[in-house]
């Protein structure tokens, strides 16, 4: 069973967070062989909420909730990573519903923007997210910046 939690950074305990470090670096790093700094200094900042799906005592599925004004003006998510083993099970569908709807009662009203991977687009799409950048290279991978608009 897939159960859902939301932590501040004080709050993760060590093992959480090397299990994020670890699912991060799985995906964003070995996967798609892109050599970046992932630990950036946003998970520690206030306000930050890290969301992760738990399925069986492992980590499955992570996002990083930003506040407004730390990436962007609005809310932010980052980060947002399932674990290769779950692909094709619709819960990347789930973790954005579940990062949209953290956001919306952390952050009531406010749009909330996404640096996209640009062949990941139609996917933010079908949550409401609307292309408002041109593509542009983040660490070799193509990007669009996108926007949910709740106003």
């Amino acid at each position: 069973m897939l159960t859902w939690q939301l932590c501040k950074f004080e709050a993760l305990s060590a093992r959480q967070w090397h299990d994020i470090v670890r699912l991060r670096m799985e995906v964003f790093v070995v996967e798609q062989n892109c050599v970046y700094q992932d630990v950036d200094g946003h998970d520690v900042a206030h306000g930050v909420q890290h969301l992760m799906g738990i399925e069986n005592g492992e980590l499955v599925a992570y996002a990083r909730l930003l506040p407004p004004g730390l990436t962007y003006d609005n809310v932010s998510i980052g980060r947002i990573v399932t674990s290769s083993s779950t692909r094709g099970r619709g819960l990347g569908h789930q973790l954005v519903g579940q990062a949209l709807s953290r956001c919306d009662d952390l952050w009531p009203g406010v749009s909330i923007e996404i640096g996209a991977q640009e062949h990941l687009q139609g996917f933010y799409a079908s949550h409401g997210f609307v292309a408002f950048s041109e593509a542009y290279l983040e660490d070799g991978i193509p990007h669009v910046d996108m926007c949910l608009d709740k106003s």
